[in-house]
């Protein structure tokens, strides 16, 4: 069951990342938006994350107003990568970005370097691949990366005057992605913000441009305190945006008015 919190203040927030495709939460999923919605949570987008989960979430989008979705390949789901499919799902009036799609290298299992750098290669070549789709139809990106700051780096900047833009999901506290926020990339702000042991990302997010933050819950993952160990829902956003204009000293209704802006610049192009 749902949280039952409530926030009354009118204020809207922007999901830009939330699995509510999940099978967790599809026993009360109905109930979850209807109160989602009617406590400040304006829309939500759902990452694609394997190829298999894209029909399921573009139907969410279909059913629901104020869900969207993006279609794209996590860097660990892609042995079933298909581009034609993508390329019917990016087509949908829905569909507001690419992704998530990137580089993982924390979950190497193999102790054989040169397993190793076959397998990054290979996550490589598929970043390329949905970079390549976001040119192709105009769309933003949503960025996964984990251990894989400078590769990520290197491509995102080769590709950045081309692309549409694009956030770092679930922003890792890096300096050198930091550089980033140049080249018409965002930063998705998250539960791990008010983790204990977030002492980095509390420093950096004031380096962050204030027109380049975003806000998410990467539910039903990451729940924010005091809720961790719970399942992750799109309201605790909510006390993301707490914490966030906590540490940038700026009133709720600032701190949510900018990230409405910044997701309206980045996702939808003026239709909020």
């Amino acid at each position: 069951m749902f949280l039952n919190l409530e926030f009354k203040d009118g204020l809207k927030i922007v999901d830009t990342h939330c699995h509510i495709d999940s099978d967790v939460f599809k026993e009360d999923l109905d109930e979850l938006l209807k109160h989602s919605f009617n406590n400040g949570i304006e829309k939500i987008i759902i990452p694609g994350a394997h190829i298999k989960d894209l029909p399921y979430a573009a139907e969410l989008a279909r059913k629901y107003n104020q869900v969207y979705f993006a279609a794209g390949v996590h860097p660990c789901e892609l042995e079933n990568f298909d581009e034609n499919i993508l390329r019917e799902y990016l087509k949908q009036e829905k569909c507001v970005a690419v992704g998530e799609c990137g580089l993982d290298y924390f979950r190497f299992q193999s102790s054989d370097l040169q397993e190793i750098e076959h397998q990054k290669n290979l996550q490589k070549h598929f970043f390329k691949i949905q970079l390549e789709l976001a040119k192709e139809f105009k769309k933003p990106v949503i960025i996964h990366t984990r251990e894989a700051n400078n590769d990520t780096y290197e491509i995102l900047h080769q590709y950045s005057k081309e692309l549409f833009g694009g956030v770092l999901h679930c922003f890792n506290a890096s300096e050198h992605l930091l550089r980033l926020s140049d080249e018409g990339f965002y930063f998705g702000i998250g539960g791990i913000l008010t983790f204990k042991n977030a002492k980095k990302l509390v420093e950096i997010l004031p380096k962050i441009p204030k027109d380049k933050l975003l806000i998410e819950t990467d539910a039903p993952y990451l729940t924010p305190e005091p809720y961790r160990g719970k399942r992750n829902e799109p309201l605790l956003t909510q006390l993301i945006a707490n914490k966030m204009s906590e540490i940038l000293d700026l009133s709720r209704e600032e701190l949510l008015k900018i990230c409405l802006d910044n997701s309206k610049k980045l996702f939808f192009q003026g239709c909020l």
